[in-house]
């Protein structure tokens, strides 16, 4: 399969953008800053200024927004009803855990 790549410049740096994976290239320039592509903002809904959260996984960088990380904590949590307290279960099994080594 051919490689279709495409080169535009975004004002501070040379992007390559390759059309068969939406991968685009961009370089780290003076104080380690990169500048995220337009297209990618607008896709993702990154406006001016907002706040992204970095962090390394598996050996890449992961850029997200607060309010993408909110989702997927929350995504952890969504199987369970609205009527059950975790906070509240979860002291409950450790007074139980205590009293079973007859700490009370």
């Amino acid at each position: 399969m051919p490689l279709n790549v495409h080169m535009c410049h975004n004002g501070l740096n040379m992007v390559r953008i390759k059309k068969q994976d939406n991968s685009v290239a961009v370089r780290v320039g003076p104080q380690g800053r990169i500048v995220i592509p337009a297209h990618i903002r607008r896709a993702l809904s990154i406006g001016l200024g907002e706040e992204l959260l970095v962090r390394i996984e598996d050996g890449r960088l992961v850029l997200e927004t607060r309010a993408r990380v909110l989702e997927r904590v929350q995504s952890w949590f969504s199987h369970v009803p609205p009527e059950v307290n975790l906070v509240d279960e979860l002291i409950a099994e450790r007074r139980e855990e205590v009293r079973k080594e007859g700490g009370i």
